[in-house]
């Protein structure tokens, strides 16, 4: 069975739940009805703050929550649900399962919340308020953790230590301070329409701010990798120039040298520097390579998904020998694109294999794919390490740096070279901790 099937699966209780839920309140429903223009500010503010995504840390954040939770804590529970399920709305073209899930997560949070405000018959003071919000927040987290814990297959607490960072918790007290707002300014007066406005206005323009700041952080971050990358990679494709030149002269002569003439020990020498010869020849165009990979994009699209799984298999017995625990979030959506599948198996072996000397015994490595904001698709490769210091951050792919016993420095150098060729971007985030490196590539347009 799929994990998307399973998701579904998981999703259908809880909508079965809903309908029951209000089924049984309608009565209170009915006695106690809603002011229509509220009604629908509420769920057009729904419907307009969740076309707002911004990206976290790890995940998103969309201001559909303050139109969430300042409904459970204004109307009655119908209301409320028809209130969650107008956050997704602003979701379309962003997967049919991430449009049905928040439609299914949010109904069920804000007529939950709605539901213990209404039967508790809480008054509208600032502590039943901060109460309902409370739930609003619980129902939040304990739905979210058990969907992301059945869609990956992993347990519920390394979802909880894997995704509810600081900036995750951020979220929800920014979102539950605009929500309170929101309930005390929305008093049905047209003053409380225009002033709730300007509270989500203000939201949208200090989420934008927010990540306007984080994509121009990130940027600056490509820019700085792409010119480090393509001043080593002008450097080497230099000195490999040269080299080759001198090497292929050096070989050419050794070949020359008819060794039946000379003595055993002549020969072995002779042979010896010829292999070693040899052998520098390979490593130089392995080196030119790297620098500069000439791309064969396969007429086919690749499938980012199948690349994952098949690069996971082969990981296995590295990380069996340090007890290394392997999962794979597999995209619901379509990642396929346009590539070299033989070049991107290169990259994805040499980012996992980094992520498993990396890893602790007995630590975690996590594949993951999908789509950005702009529709982009992407895998990632996370690990639980130490993760990658300041000083370090900004030598990462540079030739011969390694903070590795043993290792040759070649690997990220030689994954920026090709995921370049390719048109995308290899981007290194801390995973507080351990190091998430992403790779971002154009979709397969036929």
């Amino acid at each position: 069975m799929s994990r998307t099937t399973v998701s579904y699966l998981y999703l259908a209780p809880i909508a079965l739940g809903i309908v029951l839920l209000n089924a049984w309140l309608y009565p209170f429903d009915i006695a106690h009805p809603d002011d229509p223009l509220r009604l629908l500010y509420l769920v057009l503010a729904a419907v307009s703050l969740s076309l707002t995504d911004v990206r976290l840390d790890r995940g998103h954040l969309t201001l559909s929550g303050l139109a969430a939770g300042a409904a459970a804590i204004l109307l009655n529970p119908l209301d409320g649900t028809l209130v969650g399920i107008a956050t997704a709305v602003g979701l379309r073209g962003r997967g049919r399962f991430r449009v049905v899930a928040n439609a299914v997560i949010y109904a069920a949070i804000v007529s939950v919340a709605a539901a213990v405000r209404s039967q508790f018959a809480l008054p509208p003071t600032f502590g039943a308020r901060v109460v309902v919000l409370a739930v609003v927040n619980f129902n939040t987290l304990v739905l979210v953790t058990l969907g992301l814990s059945v869609r990956n297959a992993e347990s519920m607490l390394s979802v909880v230590r894997h995704n509810l960072s600081p900036a995750f918790y951020a979220a929800f007290a920014y979102l539950s301070l605009g929500a309170l707002l929101i309930s005390y300014v929305l008093d049905g007066s047209p003053r409380g329409y225009v002033l709730a406005t300007i509270v989500c206005v203000l939201a949208l323009a200090l989420t934008d701010t927010i990540a306007g700041r984080r994509v121009r952080r990130v940027l600056e971050s490509e820019l700085s990798d792409a010119d480090r990358h393509l001043f080593h990679s002008r450097a080497v494709e230099g000195v490999v120039h040269n080299l080759r030149n001198h090497m292929a002269t050096a070989v050419g002569y050794l070949k020359e040298i008819d060794s039946r003439r000379l003595d055993p020990v002549d020969r072995d020498a002779i042979e010896t520097a010829t292999a070693a010869a040899n052998d520098a020849v390979t490593v130089l165009r392995s080196l030119a390579q790297g620098a500069t990979p000439r791309v064969s994009y396969a007429s086919e699209p690749v499938d980012l998904n199948e690349l994952v799984n098949r690069a996971m298999g082969m990981a296995r017995p590295r990380a069996r020998s340090k007890e290394i625990q392997l999962a794979v979030r597999e995209s619901a959506e379509e990642v396929k694109v346009k590539a070299d599948p033989l070049l991107l198996r290169e990259v994805i072996t040499n980012l996992v294999n980094n992520a498993i000397d990396a890893a602790p015994p007995n630590g975690r490595v996590e594949l993951s794919t999908g789509r950005r904001g702009n529709s982009q698709p992407y895998f990632s490769v996370a690990d639980n390490g130490p993760g990658v210091s300041e000083d370090h951050r900004h030598h990462l792919f540079e030739p011969h740096f390694t903070t590795k016993e043993g290792g040759t420095g070649l690997g990220l150098f030689m994954s920026y070279g090709i995921v370049r060729e390719h048109q995308g971007d290899l981007l290194y985030t801390s995973g507080r901790p351990g190091a998430v490196f992403t790779v971002v590539l154009p979709p397969f347009n036929g």
